[in-house]
């Protein structure tokens, strides 16, 4: 049985963008309430530590990857259903703007800040101030990052829904 490209892009673009959403709802609901337990020298060395181990080939194929599985379901869809294009197209700018956009304008550069923070020659006081503001800025960033990745995911649900829809 042969089974065209677009269900093929499509079904991956839902399996990619589902794995996106659950890896920023669990950070939301686990990750972070986690370290808000913590105090502030150890909290600045956690996230120093997460920010370097996320950065790993399985994290990239997923991240970057639903953002072009996506792009690829949108292109393919086009000539199938014009309804499903149009939910593609909402959902890959939506992916786009609002997790991989938010993620690469706002967490990475203060992933950046802390990275070159140098924690040992603080004082206890800048330890804190600079805790607080990294982890508002960082966990407000993604608190959006996490509501546009699910809501891309139940979108790319939809659109497969109603591009294969007998």
């Amino acid at each position: 049985m042969e089974l065209p490209i677009q269900n093929i892009s499509l079904n991956t673009s839902v399996i990619l963008t589902g794995i996106s959403a659950g890896l920023f709802y669990a950070w939301s609901v686990s990750v972070i309430p986690g370290t808000q337990k913590i105090n502030d020298l150890s909290y600045l060395y956690t996230m120093q530590s997460i920010n370097r181990a996320i950065l790993n080939p399985a994290f990239f194929i997923v991240f970057f990857g639903s953002l072009i599985a996506l792009a690829c379901s949108t292109y393919f869809t086009y000539n199938v259903s014009t309804k499903g294009f149009w939910f593609l197209l909402i959902t890959t700018a939506a992916y786009l703007i609002g997790t991989v956009g938010i993620t690469g304008l706002g967490n990475v550069p203060l992933n950046n800040e802390l990275e070159a923070l140098k924690i040992p020659v603080l004082s206890k006081k800048e330890v804190a101030e600079f805790r607080k503001y990294y982890e508002s800025h960082w966990n407000k960033l993604h608190t959006y990052r996490m509501l546009f990745s699910v809501l891309s995911f139940v979108m790319a649900l939809l659109a497969l829904n109603i591009t294969f829809k007998n």
